[in-house]
């Protein structure tokens, strides 16, 4: 790369301002066009003129405006099957959440609920094997998503902020649709039962929710009480790591907010 002086960059800002064009300035200097772009950019920018996008807000640091709904559905993806990662090519973090490829509606509504939470930031997909990322930059993650950590979420405390809690609050059926859409799932259930001497089948909807993390667990148990939603932990072996909705009322209330994925 060759390196250009000072001087060379200010007799071409001052060509350019003069109002000869780019690719004049190059010839006359022996700079290639696309320095003297540059050059030009730098002194728009030290001057306060440089036309590019503002920098991204954020509700944290700037107080800006937060979608309360949409914030409430996403960090109940980011909880269940959602991570905040930042790889050395890039310049700021990514927030991933997994959809399996059987829900191509799933992945539309946590792209939306991103675009609603960060407005200027892009969204974007990436397929893996039997699922897709669906992915959104933002140098504010760790503003938005103080329970990043290092290691798996189960290994570690997750609580939420109050300013967070109160979003939870405000918006629960969004929190609860966020969890069961991510980690959770609507199932037909069966059993049998004796009716006049005759064993007959009998069927019934069940929501499960699946999660090693008991703080997580814990979060969406408060939530599903707060909106009178009957629950039980169901166990897999030792470990208690099924919530189950199973009483008919509360399966209908589930319904009526959440429904099944798509």
């Amino acid at each position: 790369m060759v390196a250009h002086g000072n001087e060379l960059r200010h007799q071409a800002v001052a060509l350019c301002r003069a109002g000869v064009r780019n690719a004049e300035v190059a010839r006359r200097l022996g700079v290639p066009l696309g320095t003297v772009g540059y050059w030009l950019h730098l002194d728009r920018a030290e001057r306060g003129e440089c036309p590019g996008r503002p920098a991204p807000s954020c509700p944290r640091c700037d107080g800006s405006t937060l979608d309360e709904a949409a914030y409430s559905y996403l960090l109940g993806l980011y909880l269940g099957d959602g991570h905040i990662i930042q790889y050395s090519q890039h310049r700021v973090p990514s927030l991933m959440i997994t959809c399996s490829e059987e829900w191509p509606g799933l992945m539309d509504e946590a792209e939306r609920a991103m675009r609603a939470v960060f407005p200027q930031n892009k969204t974007c997909r990436v397929r893996r094997t039997g699922c897709r990322n669906v992915k959104v930059y933002s140098k504010h993650l760790w503003c938005m998503f103080p329970q990043h950590g290092a290691g798996r979420k189960h290994e570690r405390r997750i609580v939420l902020e109050p300013w967070q809690q109160a979003v939870v609050d405000g918006h629960p059926w969004e929190f609860i649709r966020g969890l069961i859409h991510s980690d959770g799932c609507r199932i037909t259930n069966w059993t049998t039962r004796t009716v006049a001497g005759e064993r007959k089948r009998y069927e019934y909807p069940r929501y499960f929710f699946t999660n090693k993390s008991g703080d997580i667990r814990e979060l969406l148990s408060d939530t599903l009480d707060k909106v009178g939603v009957e629950w039980k932990v169901t166990r897999r072996g030792k470990d208690p790591y099924n919530i189950s909705v199973a009483r008919r009322e509360s399966v209908a209330l589930m319904d009526r907010f959440i429904g099944p994925k798509y």
